[in-house]
C-alpha cells in the first residue's frame, strides 16, 4: 500500500476502534431511541469495519431497516412529492410493499461499514480486500443479506463495478450533494459566499471545544425538531447519550451557534474519515423566524470546515434545491446487496428491489431533482 492509503487505514481504524468501544455489546437503544440491532467488527486485511446484525426487529429507523428505508419512508417521500390526489393510492402502496418485504424476511440483514448515520463513509478501495470481505461474511453471517449502504456514483464507481462482479445487486437509495472545491465554490457561488459571511460576523459562534454537558440535551431536540418532527419519525431518533458520547470519543465535531441567554439556537455534527466531511447532525429552533437564516448558519460550519482543510463535503440527500444554488453536485448513492446464498424469497424480493429503483426511482430522483 502507498503511504496515503496507509495513513488512510489508521484512520479509519482509530475511528472503528472508538466505535467499537462505544456500541460493541451496548444495547443500541441507549444511544438510538428507535434502533434496536447489534454491533460487531468484521476485520479484513488491515481494516476493522463495523457491522449491524439485525433479526427483522420491528420498527427500526431506516439506517438498520431495509423495510423502513424502501417501504415506509419510501411511501413518505412519495406522498411529500406526489399531487394531493395521489397520496391515498401511494400510501396504500407502501404498505402493501411493507408487508412484501416483510414476508420476504428483507430485514434479516447485515450491514457493513454501518456506523449507524445517514451517510457512512469508506476506506480506500485498494486496502479493501472485497472478496475476502464477502467470504468472511458469508461464513459468519450465513442466513443473512449483506448490505453496503451509502456508496455512490461519483466516488465509488469503482466498489460499484467490483462489487457487482462479486454478485451483488445494486439497490438505488437517494440523491446525494457532493462539494469537491469548497474554495472555488465560495468564490463563485453568491448563496454560499453570504452564508459564509453570515457566519462569520454572528455574535453567537459555539465551537467544538465550547460544546460541553449543558448542550447535549439541547443538540438532541434541535435535531429532533428537523429530522423527526418537520421530516419523518423513519429518521434515526439519537439521544443526548449518542450526542454526548459520540463528541467526547471525537467521533463527531460539534459547531453551533447561541442566543444572548447561552442557549444553542442551530448546531451541526461533522463527521470525517479519508478526506471526506459528511454532517449526519444537523439541528435548529425550527419555531424562529426564518430570516434568522439558522439552517444557513448551521451548514456554514461544515463548509468552513471544509475551507480550511481542502476536504470534500458530501451533504446526504434532502434540501436539494438550496444545495444545488451552493454548487453541490448530485450524485445517486446505492446500497450494494449480496443475497445469492439466501432463499428465492429474499433473492426476488433483492431483485425486485434492484429493478423498480434502477428504472424508475433513479430517473425520477434525476428528473425531479430530489
Amino acid at each position: 500500500m502507498s503511504a496515503a492509503t496507509t495513513g488512510a487505514v489508521d484512520e479509519f481504524n482509530r475511528a472503528s476502534a472508538a466505535f467499537a468501544q462505544l456500541h460493541v455489546g451496548s444495547d443500541s437503544q441507549r444511544y438510538i431511541a428507535n434502533l434496536a440491532t447489534r454491533v460487531e467488527m468484521l476485520n479484513v486485511g488491515e481494516l476493522s469495519l463495523p457491522a449491524t446484525i439485525n433479526e427483522d426487529e420491528p420498527g427500526n429507523a431506516w439506517v438498520c431497516s431495509p423495510r423502513t428505508a424502501y417501504a415506509d419512508y419510501a411511501a413518505e417521500e412519495a406522498v411529500r412529492y406526489a399531487p394531493s390526489w395521489a397520496a391515498p393510492a401511494l400510501r396504500a402502496l407502501g404498505r402493501f410493499g411493507a408487508r412484501r418485504l416483510q414476508r420476504a424476511r428483507i430485514d434479516r440483514a447485515v450491514a457493513i461499514n454501518n456506523w449507524l448515520l445517514s451517510t457512512n463513509l469508506y476506506p480506500p478501495l485498494a486496502a479493501t480486500p472485497l472478496r475476502q470481505l464477502l467470504d468472511a461474511a458469508r461464513q459468519r453471517w450465513p442466513r443473512h443479506a449483506l448490505w453496503l449502504r451509502s456508496l455512490n456514483e461519483r466516488e465509488h464507481g469503482d466498489w460499484l463495478a467490483q462489487l457487482q462482479a462479486l454478485g451483488f445487486e445494486l439497490i438505488g437509495s437517494r440523491q446525494v450533494y457532493l462539494y469537491r472545491d469548497v474554495a472555488s465554490l465560495a468564490r463563485r457561488r453568491h448563496n454560499l459566499a453570504m452564508d459564509l459571511r453570515l457566519a462569520a460576523k454572528h455574535p453567537g459562534r459555539a465551537g467544538n471545544g465550547e460544546i460541553g454537558e449543558a448542550d447535549y440535551e439541547r443538540i438532541a431536540h434541535l435535531y429532533r425538531r428537523l429530522y423527526l418532527d418537520k421530516y419523518s419519525a423513519c429518521n434515526p431518533h439519537y439521544r443526548a447519550e449518542f450526542m454526548r458520547q459520540w463528541h467526547r470519543q471525537g467521533l463527531l465535531h460539534f459547531d453551533g451557534f447561541r442566543d444572548r441567554d447561552g442557549q444553542l439556537l442551530c448546531v451541526a455534527g461533522q463527521f470525517r474519515l479519508g478526506g471526506c466531511l459528511t454532517t449526519p447532525i444537523v439541528g435548529y429552533d425550527t419555531g424562529r423566524p426564518r430570516r434568522e437564516g439558522l439552517y444557513r448558519l448551521a451548514t456554514a460550519c461544515t463548509f468552513e470546515h471544509a475551507l480550511r482543510s481542502g476536504e470534500t463535503i458530501n451533504f446526504s440527500a434532502g434540501a436539494a434545491h438550496f444545495k444545488r444554488l451552493r454548487g453541490g453536485e448530485p450524485a445517486i448513492e446505492y446500497s450494494a446487496v449480496y443475497a445469492r446464498h439466501l432463499p428465492r424469497a429474499t433473492r426476488r424480493a433483492i431483485a425486485f428491489l434492484a429493478a423498480a429503483t434502477q428504472h424508475i426511482g433513479v430517473p425520477i430522483m434525476r428528473r425531479f431533482a430530489l
